[in-house]
């Protein structure tokens, strides 16, 4: 078995490097891989699959039958090679037929093994074929082995393109653009309208050579790449101007502090030592991130691996020579620039004047690139599919993020058509910016509490622009996942302090950190060999907090000193059980007695509540409730539980709708329990920030909703339209009776008694 990952795919690069100059055809040269890798590896059967015309073709063997050769096909998705394409991921299965995606190829003779292994052949991000492994006895191949693999993939990516056998579809070498008009959607990550023609941040650097002939020259090509890369992350720090701080600086450094990871680093290094140049060992590296990405549900955690692969493409720039990008050359005109995704330096480099808008293949709302664009005030939108096959660079495009949409190559009725829902827009902006002073009451005199939800200092500016009722739900951990240690109790006080003074007399909600799970942090010790199947139902939130005492005691202890001479409003993630409310409760009590033996300046009181997410804990209101301040139902987390299903999951995230009669009874029964007991009800989450749903929310008895601050202004203009006591009968026939279609049902009440939905 091989002693190390640099050692075993050294060795079997350099037999590799012999069959690639050979002069023999490329049939010959599969053949001759096939046994290197089978032999390099001691595994019994080592196989190449190349995508052609659409399916997976067995193209090389050593140990199945070769009589299955270019007679084997699988479709993407079919079967265990079919899945690796498809997913663009590494399977390691001890027991190959175990495995749901299995499926048996007789004639292949693959019945006598059982082990199996197997990676993408990848080009120009795409998979292009399979390299998979397999052996007679039961065993899980080891990591260093998964990584000789993956890097033997990397060579033969160059040698089958080399050879022409990638599909052209699949290289990516074809593009065909269209001239006629057409319309992508997305999904709204920064709210906005724009207009300009389509310019590509840097396309990727395609590397050709794999294979170093030096490895000392290669590792000091990466050195140098490295000194220059973090002189340029070190000027773009000093030269970022938002002004009066704010989180967005917090996502800089922490940027930053990925440049300098020794970790990352030391993955390119052995990644040379195993005899890739430099370029192929940083994408080496990156192909491995890729892969891991794909394997994290959390989206924060997530982004902070777009961080990442954004420093691997600027580093593969910078050893290659090769820096230019559209940001250095300059916006001419204004300009709507297109990436698969960016980094927060990335898009720091582009003059803002001319950037109109950005639009993403990919992208998510918690990416750290969202929260500078946040603070630059341009308009973004994400998960752009089909956005490079569509648009080419000059293109005119009209972006409305505001209905995740980008029209290209608009007809002029189009452009007029946007130009008048611009100017709409504006006035409408205008209108709710009037409506700030103006309290939600409905037409029948019932005040509806409006809070907002935050995160970063710089969303508590939201309560002034939007005129909210205060901070319903303040997610501390982002200051957790954005750092790159634990931040210190005197750092979590500073900025608890600040909300607090920038608040002022309103309210803040304090979440403590709901982290765990897949949403690990790398500087808290955890079992790296525990892998939750699970996460959002695991070892996270509460259950993490109370189990590591010195973390809550640190943030109850910071959150006690900010909020001295004030009111502090604590609520507890993912409460379960009552006992698990009382011992963070306790944990917080021994704070302030702590703190007051001490003579320390006190709040004037400590509120309590806890997040309602886990359903169990409906069944226990009734021992709850008497302990609570405030209770507040968190509608996303909630939702994936009551329907067994991950919000994450791209089949899933639409199937089951908040206007479901299961989901309004489930509320509606948890706000009848609150009233009864006096404890305030609060909804946390996007569902109490859309009109519809939360007119139906107001109708089974919630009044007080926290929500995105861009939501405020359209849920203050719905409540004001609104008739609370009509709204209430209805909801009470539908639940007693529900249609097939609630949503409908209530949209045409709304339609019928004037309510602003809009």
């Amino acid at each position: 078995m091989p002693l190390t990952a640099a050692a075993s795919a050294r060795e079997i690069l350099v037999r590799l490097h012999d069959v690639m100059a050979s002069r023999t055809n490329a049939q010959a040269k599969l053949n001759a891989v096939t046994e290197i890798v089978a032999d390099g590896l001691t595994s019994e059967v080592a196989s190449i699959y190349l995508l052609r015309e659409g399916v997976l073709e067995l193209y090389a063997t050593h140990g199945l039958d070769q009589a299955a050769v270019h007679v084997t096909t699988l479709a993407l998705g079919e079967g265990l090679v079919g899945t690796i394409a498809q997913n663009v991921e590494t399977l390691n299965l001890d027991e190959a037929a175990s495995h749901p995606d299995f499926a048996y190829r007789p004639e292949t003779g693959e019945d006598r093994f059982h082990s199996f292994a197997g990676v993408p052949i990848i080009r120009r991000e795409r998979a292009v074929g399979v390299l998979a492994v397999q052996h007679v006895e039961p065993r899980r191949y080891d990591e260093v082995e998964i990584e000789a693999l993956q890097t033997v993939a990397m060579v033969l990516s160059e040698l089958i393109a080399n050879a022409g056998l990638i599909d052209s579809a699949a290289s990516g070498t074809i593009r065909v653009q269209s001239t006629a008009t057409a319309r992508i959607q997305g999904f709204k990550l920064v709210d906005g309208m724009g207009a300009g023609v389509a310019v590509y941040h840097q396309p990727r650097i395609h590397i050709e050579h794999t294979v170093a002939e030096d490895t000392e020259a290669e590792r000091r090509r990466v050195y140098t790449a490295f000194d220059k890369m973090r002189d340029q992350i070190e000027r773009m720090q000093a030269q970022a101007e938002f002004g009066g701080g704010g989180e967005h600086e917090e996502v800089l450094a922490m940027y930053k502090m990925f440049a300098y990871d020794e970790g990352w680093s030391r993955r390119i290094n052995e990644a040379i030592d195993s005899g890739l140049t430099a370029e192929a060992a940083i994408e080496r590296v990156q192909q491995r991130t890729r892969m891991r990405m794909r394997e994290i549900d959390d989206p924060l955690l997530r982004e902070r691996m777009h961080d990442l692969e954004d420093l691997s493409n600027r580093l593969i720039r910078t050893v290659s020579g090769r820096l230019g990008t559209a940001a250095q050359m300059g916006l001419r005109e204004d300009s709507i620039l297109i990436a698969k995704n960016l980094g927060p330096a990335e898009l720091l480099e582009y003059d803002r004047r001319r950037l109109k808008g950005v639009v993403l293949e990919e992208g998510s709302l918690t990416a750290h690139v969202i929260i500078v664009a946040r603070a630059m005030g341009v308009p973004v939108l994400g998960r752009a599919k089909g956005i490079k096959r569509e648009v080419a660079e000059g293109d005119m495009l009209l972006l409305d993020v505001t209905s995740e949409q980008v029209f290209v190559r608009p007809t002029q009725a189009m452009e007029e058509a946007f130009e008048a829902k611009l100017v709409l827009s504006q006035k409408r902006r205008a209108a709710f910016a009037a409506m700030k002073p103006l309290p939600p009451v409905t037409k029948d005199d019932h005040r509806v509490t409006v809070m907002v939800n935050a995160g970063l200092r710089d969303d508590v500016a939201a309560l002034e622009l939007t005129g909210a009722d205060g901070i319903g739900l303040f997610r501390t951990e982002f200051q957790f996942l954005v750092s790159a240690t634990m931040p210190a109790r005197e750092r979590q006080q500073r900025l608890y302090r600040d909300v607090l003074d920038s608040a002022g007399d309103r309210p803040v909600v304090f979440r403590t950190v709901d982290i765990g799970g897949d949403k690990a942090l790398p500087y808290l010790d955890h079992d790296e060999d525990e892998q939750e199947e699970n996460p959002a139902m695991g070892w996270r939130a509460l259950r993490l907090a109370l189990d590591r005492g010195g973390l809550m005691k640190a943030q109850a202890r910071a959150l006690i000193e900010a909020a001295a001479g004030r009111t502090l409003n604590v609520m507890f993630p993912m409460v379960s059980e009552p006992w698990e409310f009382d011992e963070a409760k306790a944990i917080f009590e021994a704070q302030r007695a702590w703190l007051a033996a001490r003579g320390k300046k006190l709040p004037i009181d400590v509120r309590y509540g806890a997040m309602l997410e886990v359903p169990a804990l409906a069944e226990v209101l009734d021992i709850l409730l008497p302990k609570l301040d405030f209770l507040s139902i968190g509608t996303n987390d909630l939702t994936q539980f009551l329907f067994a299903a991950d919000r994450a999951h791209p089949k899933l995230a639409v199937r089951y709708d908040w206007l479901s009669p299961a989901i309004l009874r489930f509320v509606a029964r948890v706000a009848k329990a609150c009233s009864a007991a006096g404890v305030p009800v609060a909804v946390c989450g996007e569902m109490g920030g859309r009109p519809l749903e939360a007119m139906a929310l107001i109708g089974i008895g919630i009044d007080r909703l926290s929500i995105t601050p861009a939501a405020v202004g359209p849920i203050k203009a719905m409540v004001r339209s609104l008739d609370r006591g009509a709204i209430t009968a209805t909801m009470a026939e539908l639940l007693a009776a529900p249609p097939a279609d609630m949503r409908a049902a209530l949209g045409g009440w709304a339609g019928d008694h004037g309510v602003e939905l809009d």
